[in-house]
């Protein structure tokens, strides 16, 4: 068929299209006819760009200003006959490329899987059934000539569903071939059926101690779900801050919430900061979806997935088959139909937050969704951020509280050990103290079990020559290599690499090169030492590489074939386990001194929340916190879990210096293979914002960064104080994209950034 005789039976249609093909640009196309019906705002669609064809998505139906109609080329292909980024989603996008200063399409691409971009197919199963029941004349005959077919109909025949082929092949041991001639015949028939590859639909599921039977609300729930079902039942854009301290049951709050947000007619996403967390919440509502919404699935997401688990949890959700969602940061932009409620679960943790571009944060972006369909974001943690307490104070957010755990079951008694103390009893530094020792033992010996925390994997965090000094450094990063024992290995925990540790000193020669600092490691062969008989189990990166291991990990502790738990942040928040009744915090310093203004509520926020692990059952549960600095307000606000204290303590100090929730931050990284170029480039670039924007931003550098180089990247950064990124975000990109930037300097601009590193 001729360009032509095509152009002649299109539609006069034409829409723009956002292709992701590399640049950032509208481009317009025709839709030919035989497409038009399934032509919708936001399709994933094919199209020519240049000589090839690229992926892209509709943005709008209009026709292009400066260039002619006739001109156009076609859409190729529409993918599916539904959109791939509903409007809201298609809103979204746009709100974060002007508020992350980043591409669309870069947005595009992290809001739709790679499964469903790449065309991976549906996955589908052969069945077959009886076409034609045969007498007992006819199948003595068909024993006669064929005795195979005689035994495949016989099996078949007798089954009451249809029958898996490649079960009936295996069963048998008959080959493809005798089914053909059985359905060529008329006698059986082969039909195709969709298999949906639904994730943590395995044995590993933990639904076997999850009731389906909701249980009775303290009068504080009860108050709280009242509120939320008032808020629900508006319609209308709303975000609420549930601040409940740990055990206090904000996840039948959360439950409830669903149950209205479902019989509303609505879907629900929720966000959780760590895969780990996955697991169990995706039980706890399958589980009560099956007695609340039958027929109602819900959907996993997470990038762990396999790709056809990924795929069809996505066809579920975009085809309206499903409307709950539950994932870490990235689920936030499933396409879920009628979105109505948005929970965002321990909304204070910085995981929430990419590192990468676009940088969004989770949370923050889940509140502008939500704007954008009108649906209610529900906001939860026993210590929130105080980004958020800040806008529940000044009634921006509504402000829900529970502040008595289920059944008044007292918070865990929190033991402060100084461990300046406990190096002059033990005459040298130790990794347990006398006090979590002896602990641990009353918690064997009770047949009650153990978490230990530290937020750092590995043996130790360097190697050290005690003769002359000499440190371990990575030849790419400047930060030390970490010493792990397990493969006598040293690696950097930033770029990957790694060689063997050496047993003798690189600069010296002295053997006395040993390892300083903790790990998992190295508590997790302290505690075997003092608890030979324990079993015991470490959870951190190096040991959940592979598939699943982490939920088969907590299925063991759940069902308590683990005596002791030792890990790092995946294990400190939102997990329940009932009979954790000590919780043991090996180094309570290491969240406290870094370059961080946030350095105090970070650990703030980790002593309350890996506290909060512990007497979650009916025994009580004791903590011991182990430190060097325990004078620190962090930790003397945390023993007693006073949110309300610290929150007026730091808030005070954040006022006073004018950080975050009082100015917004934007950092600029710049990086380049040559420091003394990338410090010239960035000192130029500055004194240009500064000349531009004037009085409206403050500037703070450009220095170097905390950690200098990584990847054989040298690292400086400029910081801009600001009252509104809106107002200042379009001038800097402005500027940004028409500076002169030198070849072998890399830029990147990232907004309320969490980690100052």
């Amino acid at each position: 068929m001729s360009e032509a005789s095509v152009h002649a039976g299109e539609a006069a249609r034409i829409v723009g299209v956002h292709p992701l093909a590399g640049f950032d640009k509208l481009l317009h196309y025709k839709v030919p006819a035989h497409l038009c019906e399934d032509l919708q705002v936001g399709a994933l669609v094919r199209v020519p760009v240049g000589p090839r064809l690229a992926l892209g998505i509709i943005g709008e139906e209009s026709s292009p200003v400066d260039f002619p109609v006739e001109r156009l080329k076609s859409v190729v292909q529409i993918i599916h006959p539904f959109p791939a980024l509903p409007a809201d989603l298609l809103k979204l996008a746009k709100w974060m490329s002007s508020y992350y200063a980043a591409p669309l399409e870069s947005i595009i691409e992290t809001m739709i899987p790679g499964p469903v971009r790449s065309g991976l197919g549906i996955k589908e199963e052969k069945l077959l059934s009886v076409a034609t029941l045969l007498d007992d004349e006819a199948l003595a005959k068909l024993a006669t000539r064929a005795p195979q077919q005689a035994r495949l109909y016989g099996f078949i025949s007798t089954q009451i569903k249809p029958v898996p082929k490649a079960l009936a092949l295996s069963r048998l041991k008959v080959t493809a071939a005798i089914v053909a001639q059985l359905v060529k015949k008329g006698i059986l028939r082969e039909t195709a059926q969709r298999v949906e590859r639904i994730a943590y639909g395995d044995d590993l599921a933990e639904s076997a101690h999850i009731s389906s039977t909701p249980p009775t609300l303290t009068a504080e729930q009860a108050v709280v779900v009242s509120d939320l079902a008032l808020r629900l039942g508006k319609q209308d854009f709303d975000v609420s801050l549930l601040h409940g301290v740990t055990g206090s049951g904000k996840t039948e709050v959360y439950l409830r919430a669903i149950d209205i947000a479902l019989k509303q007619g609505g879907g629900v996403i929720f966000l959780v900061p760590e895969i780990a967390l996955t697991p169990q919440t995706v039980a706890r509502l399958r589980t009560r979806l099956g007695a609340i919404a039958p027929g109602h699935q819900c959907v996993v997401w997470h990038h762990h997935l396999s790709e056809g688990e990924r795929l069809d949890g996505w066809l579920a959700l975009a085809k309206g088959e499903a409307r709950v969602v539950v994932g870490a940061r990235s689920a936030i932009f499933a396409p879920v139909r009628d979105l109505r409620l948005i929970v965002v679960d321990e909304e204070h943790e910085p995981a929430y937050k990419q590192d990468e571009t676009p940088r969004y944060h989770g949370r923050d972006v889940a509140v502008m969704r939500a704007k954008y369909c009108g649906a209610m974001c529900l906001l939860g943690s026993a210590t929130p951020s105080l980004e958020s307490y800040a806008n529940a104070l000044a009634g921006r957010y509504g402000l829900l509280q529970l502040t008595k755990r289920i059944d008044n079951c007292r918070l865990p008694d929190i033991e402060i050990v100084d461990m300046r103390i406990e190096v002059a009893k033990q005459r040298g530094l130790t990794t347990l103290s006398r006090k979590l020792v002896d602990a641990m033992h009353a918690r064997f010996e009770r047949r009650e079990q153990t978490i230990l925390f530290i937020n750092r994997r590995g043996y130790s965090s360097a190697m050290q020559c005690r003769k002359c000094g000499h440190t371990e450094e990575c030849p790419h990063c400047s930060i030390t290599m970490t010493y792990h024992r397990s493969d006598e290995t040293l690696r950097c925990h930033l770029c990957g690499h790694q060689r063997g540790a050496p047993s003798r000193c690189p600069a010296c020669g002295s053997p006395e090169i040993k390892w300083r600092g903790l790990g998992t490691q190295r508590v997790e062969e302290a505690v075997r030492r003092v608890l030979p008989k324990a079993r015991i189990e470490r959870m951190d990166a190096d040991t959940m590489s592979k598939r699943h291991r982490f939920r088969e990990l907590l299925g063991e502790f759940r069902t308590g074939k683990i005596d002791i738990l030792v890990g790092t942040q995946m294990i400190g928040k939102g997990l329940d386990f009932p009979n954790v009744t000590l919780v043991g915090l090996i180094d309570a310093d290491i969240s406290m001194h870094v370059p961080d203004f946030r350095a105090n509520e970070r650990t703030f926020q980790l002593l309350v929340q890996v506290a909060g692990r512990a007497g979650r059952g009916d025994r009580a549960g004791e903590v011991v916190v182990q430190t060097f600095t325990p004078q620190s307000e962090a930790v003397q606000f945390s023993r007693h879990a006073d949110f309300l204290g610290f929150s007026q303590h730091e808030l005070t100090l954040r006022k006073q210096f004018g950080y975050p929730p009082y100015r917004h931050l934007i950092h600029h990284l710049f990086r380049g293979t040559n420091p003394e170029k990338l410090a010239f480039v960035s000192d130029q670039w500055a004194k240009l914002v500064e000349k531009a924007l004037g009085d409206r931003v403050e500037l703070r550098g450009p220095s170097a960064c905390p950690i200098e180089k990584i990847k054989d990247e040298y690292r400086w950064q400029l910081w801009y104080f600001c009252g509104s990124v809106t107002k200042i975000i379009p001038e800097l990109v402005r500027l940004r994209d028409a500076f002169p930037w030198p070849e072998g300097v890399s830029q990147v601009i990232d907004v309320d950034p969490s980690n100052l590193a």
